[in-house]
């Protein structure tokens, strides 16, 4: 089975979280926290400062290590790194997603989530104060 390592920003504002909808690929229209893979040689605060560039051309802090996830999806298994963040700089701009929200804890549930983001959303509702 192919293992696909990423990482995904948790970005935090206030009491919201930030999400993105897929705009392409086999998950098209989910929703999931934004990030990608890591390239060789970058630890995962490097890479994910530089997928939030690609992705949002933007700018984050990278505050705090949330948690790992482990999930066996029909093509691959995932392992996930996520990172509780924070906007450097209020411009965003999406140029990989088809829309993105600022949820409340109580909108988390209004969106279709990926099925291993899901684990984070789980994680979010344990640990931290929203």
């Amino acid at each position: 089975m192919i293992i696909t390592e990423v990482v995904a920003a948790v970005i935090r504002k206030g009491d919201k979280i930030f999400a993105t909808q897929r705009g392409y690929g086999e998950w098209k229209d989910w929703w999931e926290f934004p990030g990608g893979k890591m390239e060789a040689g970058e630890t995962p605060e490097e890479a994910l400062k530089r997928e939030i560039r690609e992705e949002l051309s933007t700018e984050i802090s990278v505050d705090e290590f949330l948690c790992t996830v482990e999930y066996d999806y029909p093509k691959f298994h995932l392992t996930m790194h996520c990172y509780l963040c924070s906007l450097l700089s209020e411009a965003l701009h999406l140029n990989e997603h088809e829309a993105a929200k600022w949820l409340s804890k109580d909108e988390l549930d209004s969106v279709k989530w990926l099925p291993a983001d899901l684990e984070v959303i789980s994680q979010l509702r344990r640990i931290v104060k929203m």
